[in-house]
């Protein structure tokens, strides 16, 4: 036995599953029995005692839980913090936990009673004693990490739980002499298992399978080179010993009803201070502030879930409800995350959903210089489709052309500041980009429920339209391109050779013919099969009218490129008389401009094909400036290329047979999107056929 190893214990003298807080406990409530939970805890307890000292603390009734002396508190020499527990269920154990530690002669940190944290189960000292492991996500808040930090003078790592069947760090995550970890990754983010390889080397992290996981073979109690478990795979118990461990097994089934294990039933009361440890903590925290009709818009419940599912944690300071239906509401959220990478990832999302940062708080945006042309300064902010302003000497500037996955490049001449979003080959030396995300927020308005529901059109609340009957959708769409049209708005559509194939080519050449396009993108292929058909009636060789395929017909789409080849362009074509309808016709009769973006597939290609990916990038942008609406019909990568430059407040319509496409508009998060999965000739002549039922007036303005 170890006399300078104690742990503290309590009898399971009141213990029994009396009340569902984790996943264990559902179904198995006064199903454990009391002889064998009895017989189990003294087994335990005398394999400890020969290896330790076992020190006890008195069992209270109407505390069942009080078994679990892991949660009691976090000691580290003479220092103990206090658990707050997170469940009221178990808050009454508190005081009695408290009065031990007193007794004894701890000195007791106490959080405040809103800052949950249950001691040695959601905090694990590294056994070499260079750090804490803390553990948050389900029991214990990231905010008392700090605390925690302070109050034992020690780095602290967090990490974040993310399967509530382990719902304590103890459950998935032990440290073992020798600086080995015994963990089950799948219980983690992402970032807190780079954390974890970061830290402990390849060698020394001993990963367990799902089997030995649910057994709670990482909820073990470690004494030098024993490991104490409940109930261990042979393969796993092999590679421990190889390692140098001497394993112990002792059944905990009564206690696994609960939740707990070895690790749960003690709290090692004789944790060492190693001389040179020091306080450190990449936690960080700051304060959002939002406004508008948070509740009718969701966006209160969307800026919550971004934060937990970003890997942070929220406190709500403040939250002043409008009072009726037209007034606003106000909230104040404290943000924290485990580390500033985190930090900065949760908040650009929460700036893009219009989250502000409080009047007083406010900072100027960081900046960095432009070293090489073309290249962006590490950690620059990444832009949104959303209308920007960046904090610059004090003074708010508004970012000009706005797009998604761009830099920001600030400039100065005579004392006039400017801020533009570049595509990151058009940066240049000279420039300063924005990094970070402080002094940076999204100009967003929320609208009232009453307010949105007035408006006539509403885009089908965005989404993606799979089961919404194709009808109504191309009703709400005409509408709102008649209204655009008659205004003098600008409406782009981007095409896929999908159109032609589907039969919609006469449909679309009717939309250009009566002013519904102002601009046309696609690549050399809807151009190709288009003026195919136009000239031969095909489409890849495919007999439009018949639908089979006509002897000769794969020479097709190779003819017509040498034909328009020859007269030297598309417009040639239409002035020569050898190109008289389709689509590419009646952009040129309707002086509707239009950019065909190469690629590497492209037969010919036709003379007006951009080859140069960039120039083609150009292009495109300059044709989407001052666009009302996009129309994308069948062509995934243009579509996607498009909503990329695109910023929000323009309408958008995609329509595709692959669920994929659409939904992967949809996720641009703009408002004003919709995805609409179905057969792009349908939709054109339903489209078509609509538009010719409305009645609002219009003259085409002739060249």
């Amino acid at each position: 036995m170890n006399d300078s190893i104690r742990f503290l214990m309590c009898a399971p003298d009141h213990y029994d599953v009396d009340y569902v807080i984790n996943p264990w406990m559902e179904g198995n409530i006064h199903k454990s029995s009391r002889d064998r939970s009895v017989e189990q805890w003294y087994q335990l307890h005398d394999i400890i005692k020969e290896n330790a000292v076992v020190d006890l603390v008195t069992p209270q009734k109407g505390w069942p839980d009080m078994v679990f002396t892991a949660n009691a508190g976090l000691i580290l020499g003479n220092t103990v913090v206090l658990s707050r527990f997170y469940h009221k269920e178990r808050q009454g154990e508190e005081p009695y936990f408290k009065e031990w530690f007193l007794n004894q002669g701890f000195i007791v940190h106490e959080l405040p009673k809103d800052l949950p944290f249950e001691g040695a189960g959601d905090a694990l000292l590294d056994r070499e004693g260079r750090y804490l492991w803390a553990g948050y996500g389900f029991r214990s808040e990231l905010d008392s990490h700090p605390l925690l930090a302070k109050w034992l003078d020690i780095e602290v790592l967090s990490l974040r739980l993310t399967d509530e069947r382990f719902y304590h760090l103890d459950t998935c995550f032990c440290p073992l002499t020798g600086g080995y970890l015994l963990y089950y990754p799948p219980a983690f983010d992402s970032y807190s298992n780079r954390l974890i390889e970061m830290r402990v080397p390849p060698e020394k992290r001993i990963t367990v399978a799902e089997a030995d996981a649910v057994n709670f073979a990482c909820n073990a109690v470690n004494i030098n080179q024993t490991i104490i478990m409940n109930k261990v795979s042979e393969s796993l118990k092999s590679l421990l010993t190889e390692v140098g461990f001497n394993v112990i097994e002792t059944l905990l089934s009564e206690f696994l009803k609960a939740g707990g294990a070895a690790k749960c039933l003690t709290l090692r009361v004789t944790e060492p201070i190693i001389p040179d440890r020091y306080a450190v903590v990449q936690v960080e925290s700051r304060t959002i502030r939002m406004e508008g009709h948070l509740l009718d818009s969701g966006l209160i419940n969307q800026a919550l879930d971004l934060i937990v599912e970003g890997g942070g944690s929220f406190k709500v300071l403040n939250f002043n409800l409008g009072e009726q239906r037209q007034s606003t509401s106000l909230a104040e959220v404290k943000v924290s995350a485990p580390s500033h990478e985190v930090m900065e990832e949760i908040m650009s999302q929460l700036i893009d959903i219009g989250a502000l940062v409080p009047t007083e708080d406010v900072e100027d945006a960081k900046l960095e210089s432009v070293e090489q042309d073309g290249v962006a300064p590490d950690d620059f902010y990444v832009s949104t489709i959303y209308p920007t302003e960046v904090r610059v000497k004090g003074q708010w500037i508004r970012v000009q052309n706005q797009r998604m996955d761009g830099a920001i490049a600030i400039t100065e001449t005579d004392g006039k500041i400017q801020a533009k979003c570049k595509v990151l080959r058009d940066v240049k030396i000279g420039e300063k980009v924005v990094v970070d995300v402080i002094g940076i927020r999204s100009i967003r308005k929320t609208e009232s429920r009453e307010k949105r529901n007035k408006e006539e059109f509403s885009f089908m609340s965005a989404g993606v339209s799979s089961e919404r009957r194709v009808e109504l959708i191309v009703e709400q769409v005409a509408w709102e391109l008649r209204q655009v049209r008659d205004r003098g708005g600008k409406i782009v559509v981007t095409a896929g050779p999908v159109v032609i194939h589907t039969g919609g080519s006469e449909h679309l050449a009717h939309l250009i013919r009566q002013g519904y396009v102002q601009a046309l993108l696609g690549g050399n292929a809807i151009a190709v099969h288009d003026i195919e058909q136009s000239l031969m009636g095909t489409s890849l060789g495919v007999d439009m009218k018949q639908g089979v395929a006509v002897h000769g017909g794969h020479r097709h789409h190779l003819k017509t490129i040498n034909t328009i080849r020859r007269c030297g362009s598309i417009a040639k074509a239409v002035e020569t008389g050898i190109l008289k309808k389709g689509v590419m016709y009646e952009c040129v009769k309707n002086n509707v401009p239009f950019c065909l973006a190469g690629s590497i597939r492209d037969d010919g290609p036709l003379p007006d094909t951009q080859m140069d990916l960039i120039k083609a990038q150009e292009e495109y942008t300059e044709l989407l400036k001052g666009a009302d609406m996009v129309l994308m019909l069948s062509t995934m990568l243009h579509s996607i290329g498009v909503g990329n430059m695109t910023p929000a407040g323009v309408k958008m319509v995609c329509v595709d047979i692959n669920p994929a496409v659409v939904t992967k508009l949809s996720d641009r998060g703009s408002v004003e999107s919709v995805g609409v999965v179905t057969d792009v000739g349908l939709f054109l002549s339903l489209l078509v056929a609509q538009l010719e039922q409305l009645t609002s007036p219009y003259s085409v303005a002739k060249a």
